[in-house]
């Protein structure tokens, strides 16, 4: 997120870092990522920690309540824990766990927090993997990944849109927006003028993600857009595991293959033919699930700020584009 916590006093997420036995001397907050907060810490003997507060509430795509997104996700970080512990994947930049063995703790209501190794390298932001140099090499790390053998944490990560009911409601009703904030009256005349085109993809993605019903799945991570890419050299690493969970592999690829050779490079490491209709598929999902993200986020309480600004032209860009 861009805008730093209000309610959440750097001192209580260093009170929590001692938990992995960090004594914190400096705080700075990176604006980066969505629903998350991230800070650089900085330790009493000079080392650099990535220090992350998950908000619960925000985390429909791991569970309908706070609790049970609590325990998806603590089933997340144990999973990229155990792939780079014991599966032996050093590009998984996996949470630390605690001496009691927790890959989280509690900071709050609703707020956990998950620590990792600082990694210096070079990364961007959401969109396309532009070089096919880069593409091969995270293409051959992601053949890597499907391979192995999922830990036993692992969960299924079905292709059902989190938030789907409250979307299909506003869809039904604009009204059911409510006025949570000053966002929420343009939302539902957005989605009352394009009810029509967003009804159409939701069924046919429904048809199209019901074909997937029994086919093989692999560990993926799930979202390796170049955001969660940190490169150093040639060398590709993952962050961001919350979204790791069994699926087909083309939940990964569609974020990564562009042409005929990046599908024939990914086959020739892994073993799997992609499946063109399934990148389909999963590109559709992106879209759709935003829609409906954004649309309960907007619903909730909000203010004004750059978040929620990026967040409703990042709507309105993704509504024309269905």
């Amino acid at each position: 997120m861009r805008e730093p916590l209000t309610d959440l006093h750097e001192d209580r997420v260093g009170e929590a870092l001692g938990a992995w036995g960090i004594r914190p001397a400096a705080f700075t907050h990176l604006p980066v990522g969505f629903a998350d907060h991230h800070w650089s810490v900085t330790d009493t003997s000079g080392r650099r920690w990535f220090a992350t507060v998950a908000d619960l509430a925000h985390k429909a795509y791991l569970g309908p309540t706070p609790a049970a997104a609590r325990e998806r996700l603590a089933a997340a970080m144990d999973t990229a824990a155990r792939l780079h512990d014991e599966a032996g994947l050093g590009f998984v930049v996996a949470p630390l766990r605690t001496p009691e063995g927790r890959t989280i703790r509690a900071v709050g209501r609703d707020r956990v927090l998950s620590v990792f190794p600082y990694v210096e390298g070079a990364s961007g932001g959401f969109g396309r993997h532009a070089s096919p140099y880069l593409r091969g090499l995270l293409l051959d790390t992601l053949a890597r990944l499907h391979r192995r053998t999922p830990p036993r944490s692992a969960a299924l990560s079905p292709p059902a849109i989190a938030h789907r009911f409250h979307l299909d409601t506003v869809l039904e009703e604009p009204s059911r927006m409510g006025a949570g904030g000053p966002f929420a009256e343009p939302v539902a005349h957005l989605l009352a003028e394009h009810t029509k085109r967003v009804r159409a993809r939701l069924e046919e993605y429904d048809r199209r993600a019901a074909e997937l019903a029994g086919a093989p799945v692999v560990v993926t991570h799930g979202e390796p857009h170049p955001g969660n890419v940190v490169w150093r050299g040639p060398n590709p690493l993952l962050v961001d595991w919350d979204t790791v969970g069994l699926a087909v592999p083309e939940r990964d690829l569609w974020l990564v293959v562009e042409d005929d050779a990046d599908l024939e490079r990914y086959a020739d490491a892994s073993g799997h033919t992609v499946d063109p209709a399934r990148l389909e598929l999963y590109r559709s999902r992106w879209d759709l699930q935003d829609v409906a993200e954004f649309t309960e986020a907007f619903a909730r309480p909000h203010i004004r700020d750059r978040d929620t600004e990026e967040a409703w032209h990042a709507l309105v860009e993704i509504v024309d584009r269905l």
